[in-house]
C-alpha cells in the first residue's frame, strides 16, 4: 500500500464528519463509482493516461456523475484524485477509506473463514458473538476455505480465534509432539 492512500482516505473521512454527511451514502456513492471504474476498461484507460488532460478527465467524470448522482463532496474527491494523478490507487484509497470510517465509528472489522458457506442464521450468530467479544459494532467479511474441514476461524483485527477442525488437529499434533 502506498503511503499517500491513508492521507487521501483520512482527508475524505474528515470531510464526511466535518460536513455531517451520511457515511453510508458516501460509501455507496464511492462503491457506485468503483463499479463503473471496474466495468469500463475505456474509463480506466482515459483516467490513467498521463497524456490525456486532467480537465478533460474531470469533464468525463462530470458526464458520468449525471448518472451516478454523487454528492458534490464525493465528486470533488474523485476530481482531486484525477488532478493529482492518483487514480491508479483508487481501489486502495477506497479500501483505506472504508477502514478509516470503521475506526472512527468504532466498528470492528471481522473476517470469518469457514469450511462451507454459512447460512444467514449462522452468520448472524457469529456476528453477535464477535460484537460481544469486541464490545462494538461489527463489519464482517465471510470467506470459505474447504481445507478447514469444519468449524471457523474468526479474525478480529490482528487477533485470530481458530476453532476449525484443522486448527484443533494442528494443536493436538503439537501437544503430542511435546509429550
Amino acid at each position: 500500500m502506498a503511503v499517500f492512500t491513508a492521507r487521501y482516505a483520512s482527508a475524505l473521512a474528515d470531510v464526511v464528519f466535518e460536513q455531517h454527511l451520511d457515511p453510508k451514502a458516501v460509501q455507496s456513492q464511492l462503491n457506485d463509482f468503483a463499479a463503473a471504474w471496474r466495468e469500463s476498461e475505456g474509463l480506466r484507460e482515459v483516467f490513467l493516461d498521463p497524456s490525456f488532460p486532467a480537465a478533460r478527465k474531470v469533464a468525463i467524470l462530470d458526464k458520468l456523475n449525471e448518472r451516478l448522482e454523487m454528492s458534490p463532496q464525493v465528486r470533488n474527491f474523485v476530481a482531486v484524485l484525477i488532478n493529482h494523478d492518483r487514480m491508479e490507487a483508487f481501489e486502495e484509497i477506497l479500501s483505506e477509506f472504508h477502514h478509516e470510517m470503521n475506526v472512527r465509528q468504532n466498528i470492528a472489522e471481522v473476517v470469518v473463514t469457514s469450511a462451507r458457506k454459512l447460512d444467514e442464521g449462522e452468520r448472524k450468530s457469529l456476528e453477535d458473538k464477535a460484537a460481544r467479544m469486541t464490545s462494538s459494532a461489527i463489519s464482517a467479511k465471510f470467506c470459505e476455505d474447504p481445507s478447514l474441514i469444519g468449524g471457523v476461524i474468526l479474525k478480529v483485527g490482528s487477533t485470530v480465534y481458530d476453532d476449525s477442525v484443522r486448527g484443533r488437529l494442528t494443536r493436538l499434533k503439537e501437544s503430542l509432539a511435546v509429550s
